[in-house]
């Protein structure tokens, strides 16, 4: 199947006259969840980043450490699996007497992309149509969905004033345009939802914004119709993507902001034409980053209703089931104690749920075809999350059904100390993620162990799952602010063995002396995993506290023999 829709790829090559074709994971939105997955269809890899290079005799596969196995059973036979970043091109160009000469899509690349990580490679040749597109031939038409309006009571704060604190970023800089190219922020800026992406409430959507604060919209015009009815939205004039050439050149001022990571080459070209541009990082991610009051008593709201739903899977799969279950049986009754719940609207992301060595590879997927059943001797991962209304969660919990080795339950008691070494770091000593990653590891380190994953990312409020600038990781130097929420998920793997990751979602409160994390997830840690004798005092009476907040927030909506064994767990 991959070797036939390589075949109909490369016999366009000479057409173009090109020696590969470079595809990468995102879509003309720069999107998490790309729609189309080009990738997806020409390598069979369903990760969330790579990208694969097609030559006329060879194909490579570029992901980074979390994707390496998947990566390996997904698209192996027919793709040289390379790890970013310890593989580039370079390594492939030196295999070649000549400067290859690659075509791609100019809607899905930035120029910052382009002259940072390819054009000292390659010979870059722009093709307008998607080349995978010209082979993917589908009939099958999109049902249109109409973007949604959030109010300022579920936003905790209006249109006009994020228009407000995006114009004073663009007049500090003294620009007079920018295009917000990245849905995310346009969902934001707008509080504004949608329905375009399978994991987020994203519209898919871009905007640009006038000094003078008008608004110029495009997207897709049958979703629009809603919006025209709100009052916030009066500076607002609505376009086709076609229209972008015509509204640019028809703008007042001199110069134009645009994001690097996310205009488009395509897009970048039109407003060169008629302005000087300026390079940044669209000001949004960072305002974004700081949750306001209610949008964290929201995601404290929708945290309860996944703890419930993930404590009434945890105690059904320990206690309750009695029959050989598969992953894929498991995620999907995950699925159904979250639907129970009438503000829960879909998955947040895939769910991970692998036993044993499926826990190794890192953002595992079951599915009918390749889902194994869940041994009493093994130990279990499941990575999951919801989008709420309103809210976004992301939890991990490895489970054991049996006594385990004392090797595996002091690797874990390892993972559970980096864990909650994060959860009670300094902020006010660890300023950034980078100081705090070395917390999360350290621990394992001693041991001469270690992941190949961040430890935490930040999360978006009913939103992507994964967002920035802010990230728990070994080289982001972003200050740790009131507000923001990230993940906090140390791990383990082995490979052909097993997985270890434990997972909380927190956000930076203060008091009146200092910044400190407080936990939104709510969902009991495998006690039966933890090695005490590794255990510090302190770690211990977290431990209690964390179960013991668990049990008084969750516990009234739990039947009665849930509750008593969550209470057994304090």
């Amino acid at each position: 199947m991959i070797k036939d829709k390589l075949t109909k790829l490369r016999k366009l090559f000479n057409l173009y006259g090109i020696d590969g074709y470079i595809i990468p994971k995102n879509d003309a939105y720069f999107s998490e969840f790309s729609s189309p997955d080009r990738l997806k269809y020409i390598s069979n890899f369903s990760g969330s980043a790579g990208q694969a290079l097609i030559l006329r005799n060879k194909s490579y596969l570029l992901v980074d450490g979390r994707y390496t196995i998947q990566a390996e059973l997904e698209s192996g036979k027919e793709f040289k699996i390379c790890e970013i970043p310890n593989f580039s091109y370079k390594q492939i160009l030196e295999k070649f007497n000549k400067k290859l000469t690659i075509g791609f899509d100019p809607q899905l690349f930035t120029n910052y992309y382009i002259h940072d990580r390819l054009r000292s490679y390659f010979k870059l040749i722009p093709i307008e149509k998607n080349l995978v597109d010209k082979i993917n031939i589908s009939s099958k038409k999109k049902s249109v969905n109409l973007f949604y309006y959030l109010n300022k009571n579920i936003t905790g704060e209006s249109v006009n004033s994020k228009i407000n604190k995006l114009n004073k970023e663009l007049s500090k800089l003294n620009i007079d345009n920018i295009f917000i190219s990245s849905p995310e922020n346009v969902a934001w800026l707008l509080n504004l939802r949608g329905k375009d992406n399978p994991n987020s409430p994203i519209p898919n959507s871009k905007l640009i914004l006038t000094k003078n604060k008008k608004i110029n919209f495009f997207s897709c015009p049958e979703k629009v119709s809603k919006m025209k009815k709100i009052k916030e939205y009066k500076n607002i004039k609505y376009w086709r993507y076609k229209d972008f050439l015509n509204v640019v050149k028809n703008l007042k001022g001199k110069n134009f902001c645009i994001d690097k990571n996310t205009c488009s080459v395509s897009n970048e070209k039109i407003i060169n034409n008629f302005f000087k541009i300026k390079q940044i990082t669209d000001p949004c991610y960072k305002l974004k980053s700081i949750k306001n009051k209610i949008e964290i008593r929201n995601m404290i709201n929708s945290h309860i209703n996944d703890g419930v739903a993930l404590t009434k899977f945890i105690y059904w799969i320990k206690k309750i089931n009695k029959n050989n279950i598969t992953e894929f049986e498991a995620q999907n009754k995950l699925e159904k104690f979250r639907k129970l719940n009438k503000n829960y609207l879909f998955p947040s992301f895939n769910t991970i749920a692998g036993s044993g060595k499926n826990g190794a590879i890192v953002h595992y997927r079951a599915t009918k075809k390749n889902t194994k059943l869940i041994k009493k001797d093994e130990i279990f991962l499941c990575d999951s999350g919801g989008q709420y209304k309103y809210g976004t969660t992301d939890v991990t919990r490895t489970l054991c059904f049996s006594e385990q080795k004392q090797n595996i339950k002091k690797i874990f008691t390892k993972v559970l100390k980096g864990h909650i070494a994060v959860a009670t770091v300094d902020l006010n000593k660890k300023k950034n993620g980078k100081l705090i990653d070395y917390e999360a590891r350290k621990f394992l380190k001693k041991s001469g162990l270690d992941y190949s994953h961040g430890t935490g990312h930040g999360v978006g409020f009913f939103l992507n799952v994964h967002e920035g600038p802010q990230s728990i990781s070994k080289n982001n130097l972003v200050k740790i602010e009131k507000g923001m929420i990230l993940s906090n998920e140390p791990g383990y793997y082995k490979k052909n063995n097993f997985g270890i990751r434990i997972e909380n979602l927190i956000y930076v409160t203060k008091n009146s002396k200092k910044l400190f994390f407080k936990n939104l997830t709510l969902t009991p840690i495998e006690k039966e995993l933890i090695d005490y004798d590794l255990l510090t005092k302190k770690e211990k009476d977290y431990l209690f506290k964390y179960h013991f907040e668990v049990y008084s927030k969750i516990s009234k909506f739990l039947n009665n023999n849930e509750k008593k064994w969550l209470a057994s767990l304090i």
